[in-house]
C-alpha cells in the first residue's frame, strides 16, 4: 500500500491516477496516524513553500513527516516535496521547512533565460540508484522558479544535477529517503517507470554517500509543442473539440465538430506533445463549478495522459443561484483537484489590469494574485487575445506600437496589438504589453500568445506581435495563432525566443502530425523531447 500526503494544494490527482496506472493500491493520508503507519510515503508537494508547510503544521503532519524520514522508511518528494526537505526557501523568508538538507532554496540567478522554468530538460546522474533502473536519459518535465544550489546542498544527498542558466540540485537521495525536482507522473513513459522504481524496490539505496561523481556536458531545455483543444458545448448539447476561423466557431450554421475532447487528448499524449491545454470556450463558464463538464473532462483524461494539463475559461469569481460566492481561487483549486496543473486566465485577466494600471495598487484580490500565492507564479497562464490596431505613426497613440513589415489597409507603417475579451468580441483600451507586463507583476508566470488576425489562417505566426511581448517579460511566452506546416514551428522558434508553441487545427484534422513538427524541428537542430 502506497501513502500519498494530500495535504490540498495542487494537482495530487495525477500522481494517484499514476500510482494505480501501475499496478499499486494508494491511501490518502487523511491524518497524522496515517502518515506514521504508512509504509512507502509519497509526498508531491505543489504551490508556494511558505502555504505547503503553514498547511503541514496545521494539519500536524509535520512531526510524523519528520519521523517517518528519519527513521529511514522509504520516501519520495516531488517538486515542492524536494523543497521542503531544506532549512527554508528564498520564496518565503522566515518560514522553516523541515531542515532535512542543510541549506536554503532560492531563486535562479538571473541569466536570460525565463523564470520559471517551465518544460523538459535532462539530468545528469551523479551517484548510481536503483531508481533509475531502465532510464535511458529521456527529458523530464520540470516546473520552478527557486532551486536548490549545487554549492549549498548537504552533498551527500546530492543525486542528479540540471542546467537552466546554472547548476541546480534536481533530484536528491540518502538511504530509501529520495526526491525529485521534476515532476515523474508527468514526465510521460520515463517518469512513470522511475517512479514504478520507487513503487517497485523495498530497498532502493544509493551508492555509497559522500562523493559526487562529476558529470560532464549540460543539459538544455527542449522547445514544448502544445496541442490545444477548443472544447465547447454544439447545438444538442454535448462536448465537443472545436476550431475556430478568426474565433468563430461555426460552419455552416454548425458548430464545428473535430472530436471528443477526452479521446483527442489521449491521442495526443501518445503522439508525443509536450503538453495539453483545453480552452473551454463554452456557455457552461456561467454555472456553478458543480455543474461544469470541464471537471469530468480533466478527471478523465489524467487518468491516462501523463504529461501537463493546462485547462482555461471561467476562471473567475462568481456567484450561484442558490447565492453562494465562488472567489476565482475556488475555481481555481477544484480544477487543481481534477487533474489540472495550470490554469489559464482569459478576460479577467484584462479587467483586473485595467484596474491596476488605473490605481497602481496590487490588491491580492484578483485571480491572478490569489492563485499565484497559493499555487506558486507557475501555475498561472495568461491568455492573450490581442488584433492589431493601425495607425500612420507612433504619435497618432500612446500604446506601444511597432513598425510593421505588413502595412495597414491604407498603407499605415505602424501598429499597435489591442488586448479583447469575451473571445475577442470586445476591444479593449489596454495593448499587449502593458497586459503581458502587468500579469508578470501580478504573479503570473507563462503568457499564451494568441492573434486573432492570425487564428485559422494556416500563414504562420506573428512574428512581431511575439517578438514585441517577448522582449518586453522575463517569464515564459508560448506562441499560438496561425500554424500551417512544420515549417512554421522551425521559424517561430529560430526568429524569436520563445519557449513554446502551440496549435489547434492542424492537428486535430491531421493535416501536420505532431511527430512530424518534432522530427522536422531536429533536422533543423531545435532541441526537443
Amino acid at each position: 500500500m502506497i501513502t500519498l500526503l494530500d495535504y490540498g494544494a495542487g494537482n495530487v490527482r495525477s500522481v494517484r491516477n499514476a500510482i494505480r496506472k501501475l499496478g499499486f493500491e494508494v491511501k490518502d493520508a487523511t491524518c497524522p496516524e496515517d502518515i506514521r503507519r504508512a509504509e512507502k510515503l509519497v509526498f508531491p508537494g505543489v504551490g508556494s513553500f511558505g502555504s505547503a508547510m503553514e498547511r503541514l503544521q496545521r494539519m500536524g503532519y509535520v512531526e510524523p513527516l519528520l519521523a517517518h524520514i528519519r527513521g529511514g522508511k522509504p520516501f519520495l518528494g516531488i517538486c515542492l516535496g524536494l523543497q521542503t526537505l531544506y532549512e527554508g526557501s528564498e520564496e518565503t523568508p522566515g518560514v522553516a521547512g523541515l531542515g532535512i538538507i542543510p541549506g536554503q532554496i532560492s531563486r535562479f540567478r538571473p541569466s536570460g533565460l525565463s523564470v520559471p522554468q517551465i518544460g523538459w530538460n535532462g539530468i545528469k546522474i551523479r551517484k548510481q540508484s536503483p531508481l533509475f533502473s531502465g532510464y535511458a536519459g529521456e527529458k523530464l518535465y520540470f516546473v520552478h522558479s527557486f532551486r536548490a544550489s549545487l554549492e549549498d546542498a548537504g552533498r551527500d544527498w546530492v543525486l542528479t544535477t540540471t542546467d537552466y542558466g546554472e547548476e541546480f540540485v534536481s533530484g536528491v537521495q540518502k538511504g530509501n529517503v529520495a526526491a525529485f525536482q521534476f515532476h515523474p507522473e508527468k514526465s510521460g513513459e520515463a517518469g512513470l517507470r522511475i517512479l514504478q522504481n520507487f513503487l517497485e524496490l523495498a530497498d532502493f539505496t544509493a551508492a555509497s554517500p559522500g562523493t559526487v561523481s562529476k558529470a560532464s556536458g549540460e543539459t538544455k531545455l527542449a522547445k514544448r509543442i502544445i496541442a490545444c483543444l477548443d472544447v465547447r458545448s454544439n447545438d444538442a448539447g454535448d462536448l465537443v473539440v472545436t476550431k475556430g476561423d478568426q474565433y468563430d466557431v461555426r460552419h455552416e450554421g454548425e458548430v464545428r465538430n473535430l472530436g471528443k475532447p477526452v479521446e483527442l487528448a489521449r491521442r495526443y499524449f501518445e503522439e508525443g506533445a509536450d503538453e495539453i491545454t483545453f480552452l473551454n470556450i463554452t456557455g457552461f463558464r456561467d454555472f456553478p463549478l458543480k455543474d461544469q463538464p470541464m471537471l469530468e473532462v480533466l478527471q478523465q483524461t489524467s487518468e491516462n495522459v501523463f504529461v501537463p494539463l493546462t485547462i482555461g475559461g471561467g476562471i473567475r469569481e462568481f456567484t450561484d443561484t442558490e447565492g453562494r460566492h465562488y472567489s476565482a481561487l475556488d475555481v481555481a483549486s477544484e480544477y487543481f483537484r481534477s487533474g489540472a496543473d495550470k490554469i489559464s486566465i482569459g478576460s479577467d485577466a484584462v479587467y483586473t489590469v485595467e484596474e491596476y494600471l488605473a490605481s497602481g495598487i496590487k490588491t491580492g484580490r484578483s485571480s491572478i494574485e490569489q492563485i499565484s500565492i497559493v499555487y506558486g507564479a507557475q501555475a498561472v497562464v495568461i491568455s492573450i487575445d490581442p488584433r492589431r490596431v493601425y495607425v500612420n505613426s507612433p504619435e497618432e497613440t500612446a500604446h506601444h506600437t511597432i513598425k510593421t513589415a505588413f502595412p495597414g489597409p491604407n498603407g499605415e507603417r505602424y501598429c499597435w496589438y489591442q488586448c479583447t475579451v469575451k473571445g475577442g468580441r470586445e476591444g479593449r483600451n489596454v495593448d499587449v504589453v502593458q497586459l503581458a507586463t502587468a500579469c508578470e507583476q501580478l504573479g503570473a508566470g507563462e503568457i499564451l500568445l494568441n492573434c486573432i488576425d492570425k487564428d485559422g489562417t494556416n500563414s504562420g505566426f506573428d512574428l512581431e506581435l511575439i517578438n514585441q511581448v517577448r522582449r518586453a517579460v522575463t517569464i515564459p511566452v508560448i506562441a499560438s495563432s496561425g500554424a500551417g506546416r512544420v515549417e512554421h514551428f522551425s521559424e517561430v522558434f529560430a526568429a524569436t525566443d520563445v519557449e513554446a508553441a502551440l496549435a489547434a487545427g492542424i492537428f486535430h484534422r491531421r493535416e501536420v502530425p505532431i511527430a512530424a513538427v518534432k522530427e522536422h524541428m531536429r533536422e533543423k537542430g531545435i532541441e526537443t523531447r
